[in-house]
């Protein structure tokens, strides 16, 4: 427990000096997000920060790829992708890019991951889950990360649960992310002095694609359904938001304020928002994790159970949050 407390505070403190330095950088630099129709804050505030957990994790990596020597395939896949998402979002930070291109170079990262999910399980469905929870969850954290502290918290939660998941260094490099959470947390919640930026959201969709791969090369397989009700606020709100506007023929690769969290945002403030969906994930998670279910008939009710609520009260929630 002390080398537990020990790594925690270490890791979380490393973030917050990152993050300020990264703070002090995108002022000089003018590296801001203004307000906009198209977004839910109404002041300037630096973006980028989330460079500072990319850089924390990717050092923890390596070195814990150094005393993970039965599985280094994976971590040879994830360090690289991770690096390349984080890049391709520092780069849209700096210059918007075509979301085509992001999309392209993402796809690569996405492969690199699901090689070494397939290398080190030896079978090819860990290889396509990983790639497809690579490319999903990038995204989802992008689209979802448009108000104070929502989507550093999500992560944060999905890594307490997948730290409990896991074993060996993917569980320390799981409670990195944790660590790197909470240090980066006081710059953005409740009031954000800086937000994740591109390079930021992204990567951490990235790095819980990694977890996940980790997970699904270990834990039994009628565990691994587990693996998404950590993600079910989100996945449920971006699946339907996105649904929804395909359905409409919006052009939905575009910025929007019409998820239910930006909706409800706009009725009862940023910091609300977070906590309710804070206390969703945290009830959700502590659901899955108080019995050992190791069986596919005990895990798949469990997750349709979490995503049925999610989905009912998505519906219900919106309906009352209309603008």
């Amino acid at each position: 427990m002390p080398s537990l407390v020990v790594w925690l505070a270490l890791i979380a403190s490393v973030t917050a000096a990152a993050t300020w330095v990264a703070r002090q950088y995108a002022l000089r630099g003018n590296l801001m997000d203004q307000p906009g129709d198209r977004r839910s804050h109404h002041v300037a505030t630096p973006r980028g920060g989330g460079i500072s957990i990319v850089l924390v994790v990717l050092v923890v990596g390596c070195y814990l790829m150094s005393r993970d020597l039965s599985g280094r395939a994976l971590w040879i896949g994830f360090l690289p992708g991770l690096l390349i998402v984080a890049g391709i979002g520092w780069w849209d930070d700096h210059r918007p890019l075509s979301p085509w291109l992001r999309l392209a170079v993402q796809a690569v990262a996405a492969l690199m991951l699901a090689a070494g999910a397939g290398w080190q399980s030896g079978h090819w469905l860990p290889a396509l889950l990983a790639f497809g929870a690579a490319m999903v969850l990038v995204n989802v954290w992008n689209f979802m990360d448009g108000i104070n502290g929502l989507a550093t918290t999500q992560a944060g939660l999905a890594a307490v649960a997948y730290s409990g998941l896991l074993a060996g260094e993917w569980r320390w490099l799981a409670l990195a992310l944790l660590a790197g959470c909470l240090g980066f947390l006081p710059f953005n919640f409740p009031k954000a002095r800086i937000f994740l930026g591109d390079v930021g959201s992204g990567a951490l969709g990235f790095m819980l694609a990694g977890l996940i791969a980790a997970a699904l090369t270990t834990v039994p397989p009628a565990t691994a359904p587990l693996l998404l009700i950590p993600l079910t606020a989100f996945l449920v709100d971006a699946g339907f938001t996105l649904a929804g506007r395909i359905l409409r023929g919006e052009r939905w690769w575009t910025p929007h304020v019409g998820h239910l969290y930006q909706r409800g945002s706009r009725r009862f403030g940023h910091t609300a928002v977070t906590l309710v969906y804070i206390a969703f994930g945290s009830i959700s998670i502590l659901l899955s994790l108080a019995w050992p279910l190791t069986t596919w008939a005990a895990t798949i009710p469990m997750v349709a159970l979490t995503y049925g609520v999610g989905g009912m009260l998505w519906v219900l929630l919106r309906r009352g949050w209309r603008d």
